[in-house]
């Protein structure tokens, strides 16, 4: 069996690591995960684009600055109440808070701070505003199938 390159339409099976400046882990993926290269996934453009024409236990390590990745920090995503006015059930760090606008679009809040009779709840990404460094090791590439294809697509390929 050949060793397939990384190319449009490669269904990819990789693990990784990201971690921040001082070399901190802040996410890692020791299960291997799958997705169809072409800009059909989530992946960030320069992680798929290093990605390209690599194989199977090749090992690709990619820097995104807060533009390129997760985008910066929004101090208007970030609001703080005295902590009376916030549910027994949220008043935790790292609770998840659903909250809607008035146009009903809904978003996910997490507390990230609880000083002083005030508790403070984010929806920015945690990684905003961070350089962050991918460290991706390459587990297997393989010819999509045409339902994967189809799957990824929508159906509009």
């Amino acid at each position: 069996m050949t060793n397939q390159r990384i190319a449009r339409n490669k269904l990819v099976t990789l693990t990784y690591r990201i971690l921040d400046d001082a070399g901190d882990v802040l996410e890692h993926n020791d299960l291997p995960v799958s997705y169809l290269h072409g800009g059909y996934s989530d992946l960030f453009e320069k992680v798929e684009r290093a990605l390209e024409g690599k194989a199977a236990g090749d090992a690709v390590e990619v820097t995104l600055t807060p533009d390129e990745g997760f985008g910066e920090h929004n101090p208007d995503l970030t609001f703080t109440d005295d902590i009376d006015n916030v549910p027994p059930e949220f008043r935790r760090l790292g609770a998840e808070v659903e909250m809607q606008n008035e146009a009903g679009e809904a978003r996910t809040f997490i507390v990230t701070r609880i000083a002083d009779g005030k508790l403070t709840v984010d929806c920015n990404h945690p990684f905003a505003g961070k350089t962050v460094h991918f460290e991706v090791q390459i587990q297997s590439v393989r010819d999509a199938t045409p339902d994967e294809i189809r799957q990824a697509t929508g159906g509009l390929h």
